[in-house]
């Protein structure tokens, strides 16, 4: 059945997930009672410790999971609905922390063009969209390679870009940076900044608050529940209550309390590393 409310791209209600055991058992419950709207477009940021169901959330969102009780709609799809799993997967991407999972042949371009070759798509325009996938993540060159000769970051790159060459309505992203060292980690980012800016809906779960910064709403769960949710500025705002379960705040808003505290006004939206860095070099 397919559910009209094109406003939002992903629509979760009433959501429990509960992880059974073997023998059918009632098992442990990851997701309690979760209600979401994620808007087209958007960028949202799902932040929480490990054990806090945000990377649950995440497979659930793409069909990976199947809730225990609610509902959630992909492109107004439901996800449990056998008969539309593929028109969710397709509207919903997915990248996971770990690209090895992902990277399936033996060159960069088999592997991109795998999955719209699946589609039954016709090789000029897969290999159409492969040459866009590989230049939006700047991996045109290495298209000849063999993804195991790559780095960590590369090999995330060349996942993302089998990923785009779906043409995804939404890319959900979890944790994509984990293992990556900071300069892998930046390249990431900015290369789900320009989908966003594309016009793709991302959807990123991360445990870095400087990655969080550039989204346009975070959420943050913790014991299987939204705790927070709100812009960057709005949640970040709330520094105790961040902290209390047991997060960071962004380095520049701890710097912002504490230049606040000696009686200099900062602005309330200024979160990121590269907005204190420009105020300050601005400040007399």
């Amino acid at each position: 059945m397919k559910e009209d409310n094109m406003d939002s791209i992903i629509k979760i209600e009433n959501l429990i997930f509960e992880y059974k055991k073997d023998d059918g058992a009632e098992g442990t419950k990851a997701l309690n009672n979760i209600n979401l709207n994620i808007e087209s477009g958007s960028f949202t940021a799902i932040l929480g410790k490990n054990g806090s169901g945000k990377s649950t959330l995440a497979k659930n969102l793409n069909g990976l999971l199947i809730p225990t009780e609610g509902v959630i709609y992909v492109n107004g799809f439901d996800t449990a609905d056998d008969e539309h799993i593929w028109d969710v997967r397709q509207s919903a991407g997915m990248v996971f922390q770990n690209p090895d999972n992902q990277l399936v042949s033996a060159i960069v371009e088999d592997d991109v063009a795998f999955g719209p070759e699946n589609l039954g798509i016709d090789p000029a325009e897969i290999r159409r969209r492969v040459d866009k996938a590989l230049a939006d993540v700047n991996m045109g060159e290495f298209r000849g390679k063999a993804p195991h000769l790559l780095s960590g970051g590369q090999k995330q790159r060349i996942a993302i870009a089998g990923v785009v060459a779906m043409k995804p309505k939404c890319i959900i992203f979890d944790e994509p940076t984990a293992m990556l060292d900071p300069k892998g980690r930046s390249e990431i980012m900015n290369i789900i900044k320009e989908l966003h800016e594309e016009g793709i809906t991302v959807v990123l779960i991360t445990h870095f608050m400087e990655e969080a910064v550039y989204a346009d709403r975070v959420i943050i769960m913790h014991d299987g529940e939204v705790f927070l949710d709100g812009t960057p500025p709005e949640v970040f705002a709330q520094g105790d209550k961040v902290k209390s379960v047991n997060l960071d705040v962004p380095l520049a808003v701890e710097l912002s309390a504490k230049l606040r505290e000696r009686g200099i006004e900062v602005p309330q939206n200024i979160i990121g590393t590269e907005e204190m860095v420009e105020f300050l070099c601005q400040y007399k």
